[in-house]
């Protein structure tokens, strides 16, 4: 056989065998509360969720998994749905999978679904519209201490909700970013944002196609200032078009903070 035949015949076999192997994606659908954990991403010395899944994957599927969330959470923040996906060699059984991932998960980690999808789907990129919610609570409350801020000042909610509108004219929120975020751009289309109270509970929720590491929370901080009176409403835009942080109001404690839903043109 002719040398460069046979050498282009081995080549190819190393090919396919080391590079073609063929995966299936998948995206799994959760929930978690954050207290106990130092967020969603891994760190090195400190327990997070993405760390415990893919511990738990690892074990089940018998091969080493590694996740990729549709974003962070931060330390103590809570989510009622994350998204994230991993690669996997052959079919998942996927109510079979959901079930042994909910006994041997911890209680604080809920597994919904796990869906095949393309293998170009991506938790992170494909991800069109996130929203959360802040939960304030006025009155003491014995079972709402780690999943909701007490906050027992008399908040002016209409003036509160009159700032929401004004996020609507910006896009640019390096005001409300973590100062040294490695991030290509600080703009965001937030399509909702409005605040709700019922008896001793006041709720707000906010939408957008993207956040920023500490933006909700930052918005909460300055927003609170609003209601209290301590800046106006021209404060406010002032301070969105400073893009400075340091002008903005304070981080609202992160146990207040859920990550509610997570949408994606291909998913219902």
């Amino acid at each position: 056989m002719n040398f460069e035949i046979v050498i282009a015949i081995e080549l190819y076999n190393f090919v396919t065998s080391n590079f073609g192997r063929n995966t299936l994606r998948y995206f799994i659908e959760l929930a978690y509360k954050g207290t106990n954990y130092c967020g969603w991403q891994y760190q090195p010395d400190a327990n997070s969720v993405q760390e415990t899944l893919n511990k738990a994957l690892t074990i089940l599927l018998k091969k080493e998994i590694d996740v990729v969330g549709a974003g962070r959470t931060d330390t103590g923040v809570h989510a009622k749905q994350m998204y994230a996906h991993f690669d996997y060699d052959t079919e998942i059984v996927s109510q079979q999978l959901v079930r042994k991932l909910n006994s041997f998960l911890p209680k604080d980690i809920v597994i919904f679904n796990i869906i095949k999808v393309s293998d170009e789907a991506h938790a992170r990129f494909d991800a069109t519209k996130r929203t959360y919610e802040y939960h304030i609570h006025t009155f003491k409350d014995a079972f709402e201490n780690e999943s909701s801020w007490l906050h027992q000042l008399p908040l002016d909610i209409d003036k509160m909700n009159e700032a929401c509108k004004v996020l609507f004219k910006h896009n640019d929120f390096e005001c409300f970013s973590k100062t040294n975020s490695d991030v290509r751009t600080f703009n965001c289309v937030i399509f909702e944002a409005y605040w709700k109270k019922s008896c001793n509970k006041i709720i707000f929720t906010i939408s957008a196609d993207r956040f920023l590491r500490n933006m909700v929370r930052a918005i909460v901080g300055t927003m609170i200032n609003i209601g209290l009176g301590k800046i106006n409403l021209t404060d406010f835009e002032k301070t969105i078009e400073s893009k400075d942080r340091s002008q903005a109001g304070f981080s609202a404690p992160a146990h207040g903070l859920y990550l509610t839903q997570i949408e994606y043109p291909y998913l219902t």
